[in-house]
């Protein structure tokens, strides 16, 4: 049995079931997370003002909109230590139906303005009296805020370690969240493949009938560009990076597949505010070469050097060595400037992260835990031959062992 056959195997026994999410259960999950957070941290209230943390306090979905317009209408999350719900300020809390957000709602205080911070002022003053000898966490501060002196005489710490450590692992729900945006993005993506995949078709076109796909699916957000690239054979034909390592992505021109490009596609869809990750690498007009499929064979084999360690207990380093130690090429088997595995959830990337520019050090503390999520990415590169893979939408969870959310029914009919 070859590599691929094999990986394909593995993954298909582990697949894990669907079920549906339970929206207002996940809220209360999420909501006890960051309340034994809070009081690990000794932190009497978080005042959270990054979209994806507002979304994960309180269940309200970031809005994709131009940044220019978001920094000035973006809501605020504020938890109060032994609360039983977030407060959520907003303008347009009033329009999400009840039964969908469990928040205490309040009126948007618009902290980019002066007014903005004195209201988020009285605001806290309303909830929690004087900040005097409270500590408080806080994720981003505005230039008003800081005007303002709002918390100069308060002990604040950074909310980034205390959200980000209630993130890591995720619920049933989240998990349920994840594996169906995973699902319905393969879905868009494996008709793009099948119907628009040929020489002479642009990049806007491919990008075009993806998201013209999303609707069909149920779905109403998109979280990263549609990413459709002709990739170089050799690194010295560029673009060049800082690492010396081939360019992903690029986000330049609107470039035309022609016979015989290989091309990495990444994309991303949201559901239930939760995130997926589809990366594949396709080969136009032709079937792979066989330098080509034997950089596929020596991917599968990294691939499953790693799932062989990946398991509650094993650290982000096991990882790392597992992946070097299935590679017999040069460097390590992933880009230098992105990860071996980057964490799913409300975000595209977040924790945990594997084989960063943080060190093994880093790596070495981060100790897998049944729920978190990973997305597998590593790269086998050989100069003048190209790269099997990008595969990002191999997303695992750890158990008692691993279960996978994305499918695996394509491969060998796609490259990967």
């Amino acid at each position: 049995m070859n590599g691929a056959t094999e990986l394909q195997r593995v993954l298909a026994d582990r697949r894990a079931p669907r079920v549906p999410a339970d929206g207002r259960r996940m809220g209360r999950e999420r909501h006890g997370r960051l309340q034994a957070e809070m009081a690990r941290h000794g932190v009497d209230v978080a005042l959270l003002l990054h979209a994806p943390h507002v979304a994960y306090a309180t269940g309200r979905p970031a809005r994709g909109i131009d940044v220019s317009h978001a920094v000035f209408e973006r809501p605020v999350a504020i938890l109060v230590a032994g609360e039983d719900r977030p407060h959520l300020f907003g303008d347009d809390v009033g329009d999400i139906p009840e039964d969908d957000l469990d928040v205490k709602r309040h009126p948007a205080v618009w902290p980019e303005l002066d007014e903005g911070a004195q209201a988020l002022e009285r605001a806290l003053a309303d909830l929690v009296g004087s900040l005097d000898g409270h500590r408080v966490a806080l994720d981003e501060c505005t230039g008003a805020m800081l005007r303002s002196d709002l918390l100069g005489v308060t002990d604040v710490t950074d909310a980034a370690p205390l959200v980000g450590a209630a993130k890591l692992a995720k619920t049933a729900d989240e998990l349920a969240c994840i594996a169906e945006a995973q699902r319905r993005n393969e879905a868009a993506m494996l008709a793009i493949e099948e119907e628009g995949v040929r020489p002479g078709t642009p990049h806007g076109e491919l990008a075009g009938a993806f998201l013209g796909r999303l609707p069909e699916l149920g779905v109403d957000a998109n979280l990263i560009d549609p990413i459709f690239q002709p990739m170089p054979r050799r690194v010295a034909d560029g673009p060049r990076t800082p690492t010396g390592a081939i360019a992903f992505p690029t986000g330049v021109g609107n470039p035309v597949l022609a016979e015989g490009d290989i091309v990495w596609v990444d994309t991303g869809i949201d559901h239930n505010g939760y995130a997926s990750d589809f990366g594949r690498t396709w080969v136009v007009g032709r079937d792979p070469t066989p330098s080509e499929r034997r950089l596929f064979e020596r991917w599968c084999e990294v691939m499953g050097g790693v799932l062989d360690v990946l398991r509650p207990g094993a650290t982000a380093g096991d990882l790392c060595r597992a992946a070097e130690a299935a590679y017999d090429g040069p460097g390590r088997p992933w880009l230098p400037y992105f990860y071996l595995a980057h964490g799913v959830g409300i975000e595209s990337a977040e924790m945990p992260l594997v084989g960063t520019d943080l060190g093994a050090a880093f790596d070495d503390a981060l100790v897998l835990a049944p729920g978190m999520v990973l997305v597998l990415e590593p790269v086998v590169w050989e100069d003048g031959v190209g790269d099997p893979v990008l595969a990002e939408g191999d997303l695992v969870w750890v158990d008692t062992g691993i279960d996978h959310l994305g499918y695996a029914s394509d491969f060998g009919r796609t490259w990967v």
